[in-house]
């Protein structure tokens, strides 16, 4: 692995062409295979081979087969030993390495009170940085410029299909790489990341590791706020400035310039894109010459991503990558422990188990947001729409206010409260085409005709588009909510969010009929469960849902004798159930739904409620049985144990019940007997066997009948149970709904309905 710097220089010496020194860079800067490269380039392997073909023939390296590799890097290796000898240690030599260790130990006071702790949002008290930090990684390609169709970003991601699971809409595929070896590797870096990505907390992290010689030990860390510094009185230079963070250490104005000449200083400068927009190109100025002038310093400078088109031809950029699984592990442990609470566990199985929120993990500075939620009162909030709002309250007005950072407006009449509005549109026009990624262009001409509205709008559509520019480069960059995925190619940061935003909207026009159509969509579930909990009534939205579901299966006259079955049966027992909930009961065995129950589930029921899904269950074993060619033994004692479970049921409820299933297990071979042999008695005598026991359940419990449903049939009713599940969820969600309208849904589900 050899230093990209290096390797550029070399391939414009050898004429290579722009392809060809990409692949060549990338392939000898890293510890990856050919294929792991082509990856990294989006190109494919045959592409990739093309190009080293051409490197191979510039330097000279013939032949065939993996030995060119070889060859090739033998003589790159050489080349940058001839250009980096190894000096010997002189008496300088030794004397800048005591002044380093001696610097340094007057330097990590400082050092530590000013990174040592970390306070934000609505934080009482600061938490130290090392209890709570967790390891940043680092994408070595920024995800925005990578050249994508919107139909690759959209591989793998279907909320219609059944399983569906909520990855959000940032998964990568890129590398990542420990923020550790990244800064070790590159003299100048420049990290980039999105709003609460933990640039800062990356940065702090690093400068007390380097104080305590845990990471480049032969630097001594400087770290700068760049706000701080572009504000401080007189305007000093970097020179002047770093001088005075020396003497406030006691180090002498000789100590720091030798410190400073020899290449010592490890330079963190913070927040770049927080520079007020007056002293912006000051500071870049400063930036650019100083580097140049102390170019053998390390430098690593922090910016959020698509805050300007910032150029520094010398810096590596990189990107903070989102937390992954076990980041946010880490860190919610780690919080909790500082806490001295022992709810991460819990915390860790409601994130599990509300995966629109687990979204939101990803960020460091939201999952602040939900420990800080969790912690006051054990659990998220019941109205989930509350927290997503104060999610994008965080991101919108607290994050920049808490931190006393004043950005540029970019179109002078649009408040936050248009903002939410601007955003509820984008989400809402986007979701309902089922556009989760949308091209540049087109985001922009939908902010255009939004802001063409506001006061003293220009007229001129080609004015208005380049202020639909500027202000989608604001969102993105200022608060995050708006991502670029790939060149050209943006969505919401979080899925969750372009949810969130359309459900905003279609309150705000007072559409419900529309949400109301979308019943039976998936991907609109999470719409719907967030739209009454940001209602003041949802009584009209719960009654259009029900009238939209009622209607679905209104003209099958098969599913509404079903459906009348299902209310005669559920009707003859005596239970302590809601009626609708005995329904659902029946009509999911129907479903097949009875198998997937828990097995204690029926032990709580009465009897008679209990021995219907005993039947099912046996019912579903033996029809599992006669399609079955392989019979494990496990299987076939589980099958005798449910027969005898049913005939302990029967037993308390029916003479002539419990005489039916005796002469039924009677007829069963003996489960210990020979594999083959129980095998051979099921292929001639399951099929009658079954229908034996079908019989049985029709005649004695009215369970059991086969309604011969179609496969367009089955679907209509898998989708009507579905539906109906969704409205009782909305139901149970916290919203206000008038009592009566609740009551008369309630009493009306999984009802025939009639004509």
């Amino acid at each position: 692995m050899l230093p990209p710097d290096f390797l550029t220089k070399l391939a414009r010496e050898y004429d290579l062409s722009h392809e060809q020194e990409e692949a060549f860079v990338t392939r000898f800067s890293r510890k990856e295979n050919d294929l792991s490269v082509a990856e990294s380039l989006h190109i494919s392997d045959q592409a990739f081979r093309t190009r080293m073909s051409g490197v191979y023939k510039k330097f000279s390296i013939g032949g065939r087969g993996p030995g060119k590799v070889r060859r090739l890097h033998d003589l790159l290796l050489q080349k940058y030993q001839q250009s980096h000898p190894i000096p010997e240690p002189s008496d300088n030599d030794l004397d800048i390495d005591a002044l380093v260790q001696e610097v340094r130990q007057k330097m990590k006071p400082s050092i530590q009170q000013q990174c040592g702790t970390i306070k934000v949002l609505d934080m009482t008290q600061p938490i130290g940085l090392e209890d709570i930090y967790t390891n940043v990684n680092i994408l070595e390609k920024i995800i925005g410029r990578r050249r994508l169709a919107q139909s690759e970003l959209l591989q793998g991601f279907d909320p219609e299909s059944e399983d569906f699971y909520r990855r959000g809409l940032g998964q990568i595929t890129e590398p990542r790489v420990s923020g550790l070896e990244v800064v070790q590797r590159y003299d100048k870096l420049l990290v980039l990341g999105k709003p609460g990505a933990g640039k800062t907390t990356f940065l702090k992290y690093l400068a007390i590791h380097c104080a305590n010689s845990q990471v480049l030990r032969e630097r001594i860390p400087i770290f700068i706020t760049l706000k701080q510094f572009a504000e401080t009185q007189n305007q000093p230079g970097f020179t002047t400035y770093i001088n005075q963070i020396f003497a406030d250490c006691d180090v002498t104005e000789a100590q720091a310039t030798e410190v400073i000449n020899r290449g010592k200083g490890l330079i963190l400068l913070d927040g770049l894109d927080e520079v007020k927009e007056e002293d912006s190109d000051r500071i870049l100025n400063q930036i650019e010459q100083f580097t140049d002038q102390y170019h053998t310093n390390s430098f690593v400078l922090t910016c959020r991503i698509a805050a300007r088109e910032y150029t520094f031809e010398k810096f590596t950029e990189v990107e903070v990558a989102d937390f992954d699984e076990e980041q946010i592990q880490t860190f919610v442990s780690n919080w909790f422990r500082v806490k001295e609470s022992d709810s991460a566990d819990y915390f860790m199985e409601q994130l599990k188990e509300n995966p629109s929120i687990k979204e939101l993990a990803t960020n460091p500075l939201l999952l602040t947001l939900l420990c800080i939620e969790f912690e006051d009162s054990g659990e998220f909030p019941s109205n989930r729409s509350e927290l997503y709002s104060r999610a994008i309250h965080t991101l919108l007005r607290k994050w920049d206010a808490k931190r006393r950072i004043e950005r540029p407006q970019v179109y002078k009449k649009m408040p936050v409260q248009r903002k939410e509005d601007l955003l509820s549109e984008v989400a809402f026009t986007t979701f309902k085409q089922g556009n989760y990624f949308f091209k540049q262009r087109d985001v922009e001409q939908y902010i255009a005709d939004y802001i063409r509205n506001l006061p003293d709008a220009k007229t001129d559509p080609e004015a208005l588009l380049l202020d639909g520019e500027a202000v989608l480069k604001s969102i993105e960059a200022q608060h995050g909510l708006l991502v670029e995925r790939a060149r050209g190619i943006y969505s919401f940061s979080h899925l969750t969010f372009q949810e969130y935003f359309t459900a905003r909207e279609i309150i705000a026009k007072a559409d419900l009929e529309e949400l109301a159509n979308r019943v039976l969509e998936k991907r609109w579930r999470e719409v719907f469960l967030l739209t009454p909990g940001m209602m003041r009534d949802a009584s009209q939205l719960m009654q259009l849902m029900k009238q939209k579901i009622d209607r679905l299966v209104a003209s099958n006259d098969k599913v509404q004798q079903f459906l009348s079955w299902v209310n005669q049966k559920s009707s003859s027992v005596d239970v302590s159930y809601k009626p609708a909930a005995v329904r659902a009961f029946y009509l999911s065995l129907n479903l097949d739904r009875a198998l997937f129950l828990d097995p204690n589930f029926g032990f709580s029921l009465s009897f008679d409620f209990d021995l219907s899904l005993n039947f099912s269950l046996a019912f579903g074993f033996s029809r599992s049985l006669s399609h079955s060619q392989i019979l494990d033994l496990s299987f076939r004692l589980d099958f005798s144990l449910d027969l005898s479970r049913l005939l302990y049921r029967s037993e308390i409820i029916a003479p002539k019940l419990k005489h039916s299933l005796q002469q039924l297990q009677d007829q069963l071979p003996n489960p210990e007997e020979d594999k083959q042999q129980l095998k051979q008695w099921w292929e001639v005598n399951g099929k009658a066997w079954t229908e034996q026991l079908r019989s049985a359940m029709i005649e004695h419990r009215n369970i059991g009948h086969d309604w011969q449903f179609n496969g367009q049939q089955k679907l209509l009713l898998k989708r009507y149970y579905d539906a109906n599940n969704l409205l009782v969820d909305c139901l149970n969600s916290d919203c206000y709904v008038n009592q009566k309208v609740r009551q008369e849904i309630e009493d009306t589900l999984l009802l025939p309905v009639a004509n």
